[in-house]
């Protein structure tokens, strides 16, 4: 038999955490010595402690693991389990490539703050433009919340168009604007430049952006996961020019390819002298 410290250490783990294992049940010492109170363990103990260890290594509570291994969850059930603790990985691994992104960008941020080119944002006036638009629900201006609204808002639009029989006809445009609710939500709007008005009962409303007399424009290259730093930079060249934001800005998408690393974006906010 060993004692709970050379058990510990033949199973890698602590002596405090072998402790809280027996206080829950999870895995009780062979024997303690009702003089002492010492615990001890045998050798083949070591086969259920390293069972604990994989199974809680894939993130499942100390209680989950006792039941697992006490057979008390059956194969249906456990597969059900398994399948959600992917699907909570998957989602923190996409979560964590957001963040990521939104790192390095800030990153390239830092390292040109102070050195961008006058000519890297352009005033100009946007002519207008219709769009066939959806519409959708966002809790904020975060890319982490307008992206996985916006991205089926557009796959649904791009659906409906090619069931009415219209090709857009340029580019596509988004926009945002503060819920009329008051309750601090955003209201997303995916348009598709069109043109002609293919009539109502397609599922999509038809609408026409007025012109921007001037707008403080630049181009974002990249996901919009990390067009954060971009819209701040805009935002600063507006303040330290002089101007101050008339309206809700624009995303006009350039190019679209499959990898969004390599999206070109134009930002377009409209301005007027402060």
């Amino acid at each position: 038999m060993f004692a709970i410290g050379d058990f510990a250490r033949h199973g890698r783990v602590s002596v405090r955490m072998l402790r809280h294992y027996d206080a829950i049940g999870l895995l009780a010492p062979a024997r303690v010595d009702p003089a002492t109170g010492y615990r001890f363990y045998t050798a083949a103990q070591l086969a259920r402690l390293n069972r604990i260890i994989a199974v809680k290594d894939l993130g499942f509570t100390l209680q989950q693991v006792r039941a697992i291994l006490d057979e008390e969850v059956g194969a249906e059930e456990l597969r059900g389990m398994l399948r959600l603790r992917k699907a909570e990985l998957e989602e923190a691994m996409a979560a964590a490539a957001g963040r990521l992104a939104q790192v390095e960008a800030r990153l390239r941020s830092i390292e040109s703050e102070g050195h961008m080119p006058a000519d890297d944002i352009v005033l100009k006036s946007v002519p207008p433009v219709r769009v066939a638009e959806l519409t959708g629900t966002a809790a904020s201006y975060g890319p982490q919340d307008i992206g996985p609204v916006i991205q089926p808002l557009y796959e649904e639009l791009c659906r409906r168009l090619a069931a009415a029989g219209v090709t857009p006809a340029g580019p596509g445009i988004a926009y945002y604007e503060d819920s009329p609710d008051g309750e601090g939500t955003i209201v997303v709007h995916a348009g598709l430049t069109v043109t002609g008005d293919p009539g109502d009962g397609h599922g999509f409303a038809v609408v026409d952006l007025p012109a921007i007399d001037s707008a403080a424009t630049t181009v974002h290259r990249g996901s919009l996961q990390g067009v954060m730093p971009t819209a701040q930079t805009l935002a600063r060249w507006i303040d330290t020019n002089g101007y101050r934001s008339a309206g809700y800005a624009r995303e006009l998408y350039l190019e679209c390819p499959e990898d969004v690393d390599a999206w070109v974006t134009e930002l377009q906010e409209p301005v007027t002298p402060a």
